[in-house]
């Protein structure tokens, strides 16, 4: 079979030649995959660190360079590097919308503007200023395709048609591209919806019934802004006497998912392979400040009914709230499929944390190249990232996401097949704080625990003897007496969970390192490593423990 997502224990999972996979991967500088010779170092920067795949773009301008004439040189030449290495890739289809603008439409329609319309967010103004910050009085200037577009949706999803062709044609039995991204970050900026005649009159129109009804049959799952707007609004009627206050947005979310939806489903006629979109988070904002129509968590209902093409929505994360963002996309039980998130210091603790406690299906930072370099991208600041998180001042440490990452690749089976059960958990000091002792003594307070039946595992993270922020364990329950442990900057305490077998002893801790998919020991822990269990640098433990009660 083709990759495809299916339940496994209840839990999406990404199943490759017939096994779960879990994407351990990294999304490139958007230029870099424009050169195969350039992308050699890059392949081998993301083997050390432990990755096993790339997300690298596959933009509409170098695939379509003219009308009709398809040139795919450059992803075959992607595709056979990856083969290469045994990685393998997803491809990010920028195509209309690359951070909800019109970057890498070909340059034929760029220029054909009557054919291919642009969005206006000033009437009468095909490029107008988007406010980039509401406490900055500066704009910049801003142009995309507009989402009625007809024709440019027609052109967007016979050139993805082609490329899906191609893959499908030169990768299908190697199956080295394992799933695709239709865009990148869609939706308007500057306007919660566009203010064309065209616009003004759809808005001013019907809402189609079908949609209107569905929205009031799906508000149990609702944010409660939507929710409020759509039960508040009448049950037939034009986009503002229907929805209200969320008029604009839900007008631009409904016409943003059925333009990409067509684009999906012309590609999985031909080879359907998953299909995921990302978002730029609305980071609690005005519609108009984040691109406004895109998959963000509050209008999945629309995509939902708009989109059924596409197989899991994925946020971009670079804001401080990880664990609420994580919870947000997941609450619905979809996936958590993370396609780009910060280098800084949480990089690493998140991949544990995300692999862990989320069973993610993907976890890649973007522009993992920069792992262990200052953050400097002061463009970061124009496309959602929230550049006052006092994280990004710390960069993640090269070394020890290397150390992290080619531990869980090499326990890439026993992790997949825990997905969707409790044997495999994770715990880390930024999302999991210990319990303040009521005293305010440091030493009393209690870690995060995490709880397997038959014994739990406590975590201490930052104390006086232990000052870094960002500590991560994972664990991996094999039995009732005996786990693999992945951390890093924590302690660890053992407890039983049986009442009648209180007491827990240590009968075997052993470090090592995963070497061509086996286990290979190194020292044999005891004394005074096992009285206090601390990993003071990213380590892989395989313990083994026993419990017993009070009585002979």
């Amino acid at each position: 079979m083709i990759p495809h997502i299916e339940k496994m224990n209840g839990h999406p999972v990404l199943m490759v030649e017939d096994r779960p996979l879990i994407l351990l991967a990294g999304e490139v500088h958007n230029s870099d995959s424009s050169s195969p010779e350039y992308m050699e170092k890059i392949w081998d920067i993301a083997q050390e660190l432990g990755m096993n795949t790339l997300l690298l773009p596959a933009t509409w301008e170098t695939i379509e360079p003219e009308e009709g004439r398809f040139d795919f040189t450059l992803p075959k030449a992607l595709i056979d590097q990856a083969r290469a290495r045994t990685m393998r890739i997803v491809f990010l289809w920028f195509g209309s919308w690359k951070n909800a603008e019109c970057m890498y439409a070909p340059a034929w329609v760029k220029q054909d503007i009557r054919r291919f319309p642009r969005a206006q967010i000033e009437k009468g103004k095909n490029k107008a200023g988007r406010q980039i910050s509401p406490t900055i009085p500066v704009k910049m200037p801003y142009t995309t395709l507009s989402y009625l577009g007809e024709e440019t949706m027609l052109a967007d999803a016979r050139a993805f048609a082609a490329f899906m062709g191609f893959l499908k044609a030169y990768d299908a039995d190697k199956q080295t591209v394992v799933a695709v991204q239709v865009e990148n970050e869609t939706g308007l900026l500057g306007a919660a919806r566009e203010v064309s005649d065209e616009a003004d009159a759809r808005f001013a129109a019907a809402v189609p019934a079908d949609f209107a009804a569905y929205m009031r049959a799906h508000t149990g799952t609702m944010t409660e802004e939507i929710r409020a707007a759509v039960l508040s609004g009448q049950e037939a009627g034009n986009w503002s006497e229907v929805f209200g206050p969320a008029a604009d947005e839900l007008f631009s979310a409904y016409h943003v998912a059925r333009f990409v939806n067509a684009v999906a489903e012309a590609g999985k006629a031909v080879y359907p392979l998953p299909m995921s979109v990302n978002c730029w988070l609305d980071k609690g904002g005005e519609p108009g400040s984040y691109p406004t129509g895109g998959p963000v968590s509050k209008v999945h209902e629309v995509w939902d009914f708009c989109a059924p093409n596409i197989d899991v929505y994925c946020p971009d994360i670079y804001v401080p709230q990880f664990r609420a963002v994580c919870d947000e996309y997941t609450r619905r039980g979809g996936a958590l499929f993370i396609p780009e998130s910060a280098t800084h210091s949480y990089c690493a603790p998140r991949l544990l944390y995300t692999v862990g406690h989320y069973q993610t299906m993907c976890y890649s930072p973007f522009g993992f190249d920069d792992i262990g370099k200052p953050f400097t991208a002061v463009q970061g600041f124009l496309f959602g990232m929230d550049v006052s998180d006092p994280a990004l001042k710390t960069p993640q440490r090269f070394e020890e996401y290397a150390a992290l990452g080619q531990a869980l690749r090499g326990m890439m089976p026993m992790l997949a097949s825990a997905y969707g059960t409790k044997l495999l958990q994770a715990v880390s000091a930024e999302t999991d704080p210990a319990i303040p002792a009521p005293d305010g003594n440091p030493y009393g307070a209690v870690p995060p625990t995490m709880d397997f039946g038959s014994f739990r595992l406590r975590v201490g993270f930052q104390s006086p003897v232990n000052p870094r922020t960002d500590g991560a364990c994972l664990c991996l329950a094999v039995g009732e007496n005996e786990c693999w442990v992945v951390g890093n900057a924590c302690t660890l305490t053992f407890l039983s969970g049986k009442p009648d077998q209180p007491n827990l002893d240590l009968l075997r801790v052993e470090e090592g390192h995963f070497e061509n998919d086996g286990w290979r020991p190194g020292r044999r822990l005891n004394g005074d490593e096992t009285a206090n269990l601390t990993m003071g640098a990213p380590s892989v433990w395989h313990v083994k423990f026993f419990t017993y009660g009070d009585e002979n």
